[in-house]
Parts: C-alpha cells; sequence; structure tokens
C-alpha cells in the first residue's frame, strides 16, 4: 500500500523530458533544427530541457549553439575538448541529461521531432523504451541501403542480443534505462548494442526518414565500415570460432592431400615436381592466417584500448540557459 502511494505522488509530479542532439560541423542548419524542434515540445505537462552537444566542430557550430535563445525550455550546451565520434558525443549527453525520459536525435532532422509526442505517449502507457523504427531507407543510396540490410544480417545471426533492424539511436528511454547505459564501464561505445542489451519494456512507432535538411553526412562508407566491424566485435566473438573451425577443416584438408601425395609416389613413382600446386597451397594458406590475425587483432586492439581505461570523452565546458 505504502509503493501505491508513493507512486501517485509521483506520477503528480511535473515531468522533464531530455532532448540529446550531438552536433559536429552543422553550423548551416542549427537554427532550423532548433525552430523545427520548439513547434513540437510546447506540452506544458512537461519540464523540457534540450543538451546539445559540440563534437569538436571546426566551424561555427558552438557559436551557433550559443546564441540560441530558449523558449520554454533549458538548454545545455556541452562543449567536448575534440571530436571524439557520435557515440562518444551522444554518452556525454546522456551523462548530461536530467529528464525523467531522454530522446536522442539527429541536429540534420532527418529524426522527425513530430515524431516525440507519440513517443511521449508510449511512455506514459508504461514502456521503459520507444524506438523509432523506419519504414524504408529511400532516402539513402543503393549501396548503403544494401549494406545496411547486410550488417544487420550478419549482426543478428552473431550477436547473443538482437539489434532491431532500422532502428538508429532516435528513441526514447526512461530514465532507468538512461542510468544503466551511463553505468557501463566500456570506453569503446557502439550505441546501438548497448542499447539493445539493456533490454527493459520496449514498443515501437514506425515513420518515413525525410531527407538531410541542410549540410552533408558526415559518415563516409570508412567510418560506417569502422562502426560495423566496432559493433560485431563488442557483441560476439563468433569470428573467433569461425576460424578454429576453417583451421581445423583446412588442417584435414592438407593432412588428405599429403596422404594422397605420399600414395601416389609409392605406386607411380615422382613424374612431375608439382611447383605450381604447392605454391598455390603455401599462398592460400599463408592468406587464411593473415585474415584469421586480422580478425584477432581486432579483439587484441579491443583489449589493450579498454584497458587503458581512458574516457571515451573529455568535457571542455557546460553552459546551461533557460528563459
Amino acid at each position: 500500500m505504502e509503493n501505491i502511494e508513493s507512486k501517485a505522488v509521483f506520477s503528480s509530479e511535473k515531468r522533464k523530458i531530455s532532448l540529446v542532439i550531438p552536433f559536429y560541423n552543422e553550423e548551416e542548419g542549427i537554427r532550423n533544427t532548433f525552430h523545427e524542434i520548439e513547434k513540437h515540445i510546447g506540452d506544458s505537462r512537461y519540464e523540457w530541457e534540450i543538451i546539445a552537444i559540440n563534437d569538436g566542430s571546426s566551424d561555427k557550430t558552438l557559436e551557433v549553439l550559443g546564441d540560441i535563445a530558449p523558449s520554454g525550455y533549458t538548454i545545455s550546451v556541452v562543449d567536448l575538448s575534440r571530436n571524439f565520434g557520435k557515440e562518444a558525443a551522444l554518452s556525454a549527453g546522456l551523462c548530461q541529461a536530467t529528464g525523467d525520459a531522454i530522446i536522442p536525435l539527429d541536429a540534420d532532422l532527418q529524426d522527425p521531432p513530430s515524431l516525440i509526442s507519440d513517443m511521449i505517449q508510449k511512455w506514459e502507457e508504461g514502456y521503459d523504451v520507444v524506438l523509432a523504427k523506419r519504414l524504408d531507407r529511400t532516402s539513402d543510396s543503393v549501396l548503403k541501403r544494401y549494406t545496411a540490410a547486410a550488417f544487420y544480417s550478419v549482426i543478428n545471426k552473431m550477436s547473443e542480443v538482437a539489434i532491431p533492424e532500422n532502428v538508429g539511436d532516435f528513441r526514447l528511454m526512461d530514465r532507468r534505462v538512461v542510468n544503466v547505459i551511463t553505468s557501463l564501464p566500456e570506453t569503446r561505445r557502439f550505441m546501438k548494442g548497448l542499447f539493445a542489451w539493456a533490454g527493459f519494456r520496449t514498443t515501437t512507432v514506425e515513420y518515413v526518414r525525410p531527407a538531410r535538411a541542410a549540410g552533408d553526412t558526415k559518415f563516409s562508407g570508412w567510418k560506417l565500415w569502422n562502426l560495423a566491424l566496432e559493433g560485431v566485435t563488442s557483441f560476439s566473438t563468433i569470428p573467433l570460432k569461425i576460424w578454429s573451425y576453417i583451421g581445423f577443416l583446412v588442417a584435414i584438408g592438407a593432412f588428405g592431400y599429403g596422404a594422397l601425395i605420399v600414395i601416389r609416389t609409392l605406386i607411380f613413382g615422382i613424374d612431375i615436381p608439382g611447383y605450381a600446386s604447392l605454391i598455390s597451397i603455401l599462398l592460400f594458406v599463408s592468406g587464411l592466417q593473415m585474415v584469421g590475425l586480422g580478425i584477432l587483432g581486432e579483439y587484441v586492439g579491443r583489449i589493450y584500448m579498454e584497458s587503458k581505461n581512458r574516457p571515451p570523452f573529455i568535457v571542455r565546458s557546460v553552459k546551461s540557459r533557460q528563459k
């Protein structure tokens, strides 16, 4: 009975919603982004907070963020000491957010703020996590669509934690969920995987992702490849196990081929030296060894980086304003 009463008191309080937005060289679209967001955060039942993270921008992003005049909400500009990458910037924003519910979204308006009210409604129904799932990827290039589909297929077959397909960082998370995420000790963070690993009661709202409002994407093909590699090595050891089986099969093949050569020599004698076949086999096996060492190196590299225990980001300053 005591628990029921305390919950009733809490539900009568005005709860806070935090929006977490990483910015990196986004000076062209910042004002438009805030203008669009302000259309959808006017619900007086909640307090509103925007955490804007400047991820070491080299343009005037920090200056423009400093000029934003908040209207009916609090804005905190978190300035990182350098560019640490989106995953680290998002982590910094989650650590800074004080809301009862936290919503990360992109600065380019491809995560539509119009979906915020639907997310909050699902949260009020009792869900701890509300995922924003893309209905299609028509705003992406053909190559990116196929590579994204391949990534989700591969990682969900390898990982023990299912990562929702076509779901990015745009989601609503209850304070309890964010407390779990920020308490995790990893310094190399694959946020989609960490969000999925945390679990909790989850539902989904669907949307069609619009084209980028301004500027260019900061994720090159190389960065996306490295992010995918980070995701696989963070949540699966299957690549290591696969090479154990490959090595076993190659060893069996080598033993069988060696036995065949011995038998042929005993029966027919030596007729052809076999230099070409020998070189081909050596190159093939050496290639397999190098690939295996490369995969092993990825995991050793992760251990090395984690063992340093460096923080994933450094905050240079935090400035908050409210109107």
